[in-house]
């Protein structure tokens, strides 16, 4: 695998996108709230890192995210909320809970569902904290419904710290990559964007770093909840919240596995956004979190 990845990182750096004097800037339009997970309960809900996918077979899209009462307390989020939707604009439908933490299964709380989907199987990656900050582990459940999950006899996929979390999965080429929210040690240090390779979504590589900021720290900080997008023009890296608790910093690189804090390409006031892409080519943006009231979205401007 290690050659393979060395001969994809040098054909995506060469390829022939466009130079950053010739990039645009990304920004959102008027975010509008489409759901609102306290729908059904005595008491206000959150919805925070979250992931959406429209099924193959039904076209009815889906969302998971890390759902809680208020007021925040991460330690304790337990379950994944699930609602369904003929858009992602809505009308939004909740639905029990997608997964719970299993303590068996060495889940102390249970982070920022991501899910993919690849040979009839929907995978949901997740991150499963246990007491020891250092070594949090990365699981896998998968479905074939997008509702009934099962964990994987592979779990944990890998272990990292600090508070390693927040998985997002995407293709490029024949490889599967995994960026993930982690510190320069797994005791702290710089906040990074680190990512793993699969052929097979099971079996990762050791870790890499794609993106590190010079702020150092252990929990928080401004390299949490990455997404990364492909456009004619380069690659594009979402992360949060380097100023404050809505603010999504966007990069761009010719690279997907090398971005840097001086090349960004926009602001937006947003947490734990994920790029949406839907099969007209509308694009849209999402946004969350403790105290936010649900699921927000806007229309992304590239």
């Amino acid at each position: 695998m290690i050659a393979l990845f060395l001969v994809i990182h040098l054909a995506v750096a060469v390829a022939g996108v466009a130079s950053a004097s010739e990039a645009g800037s990304v920004s959102a339009g008027e975010f509008v709230r489409v759901y609102d997970p306290s729908v059904g309960e005595d008491e206000q809900w959150y919805y925070n890192d979250h992931t959406m996918i429209r099924d193959a077979a039904t076209g009815l899209w889906h969302v998971y995210a890390i759902t809680h009462a208020e007021p925040a307390d991460p330690l304790d989020e337990k379950h994944f909320g699930h609602a369904t939707a003929p858009s992602p604009r809505g009308p939004w439908t909740k639905r029990p809970f997608a997964l719970s933490a299993d303590p068996s299964a060495g889940e102390r709380h249970i982070w920022a569902p991501h899910v993919v989907f690849a040979n009839g199987v929907y995978h949901m990656f997740y991150a499963a904290g246990t007491r020891d900050h250092t070594a949090y582990r990365m699981h896998l459940a998968t479905s074939t419904d997008l509702r009934n999950w099962t964990r994987s006899e592979a779990n944990p996929l890998f272990t990292d710290g600090f508070d390693a979390r927040d998985p997002m999965v995407t293709r490029v080429g024949p490889l599967w990559v995994m960026y993930y929210t982690a510190t320069s040690t797994p005791e702290g240090g710089n906040h990074q964007v680190a990512y793993r390779v699969s052929m097979d979504l099971v079996r990762w590589s050791g870790k890499r770093v794609a993106f590190e900021h010079p702020e150092r720290g252990t929990t928080g900080g401004p390299t949490e909840s990455p997404f990364v997008v492909r456009r004619p023009d380069g690659w594009y890296l979402f992360i949060c919240c380097e100023s404050g608790y809505e603010d999504t910093r966007v990069y761009r690189s010719a690279d997907p596995f090398r971005f840097t804090v001086d090349n960004p390409a926009g602001r937006i006031n947003a947490h734990a956004s994920e790029v949406i892409a839907e099969p007209d080519g509308t694009a849209s943006i999402t946004g969350a979190g403790w105290g936010r009231g649900g699921l927000h979205l806007a229309p992304l401007h590239w």
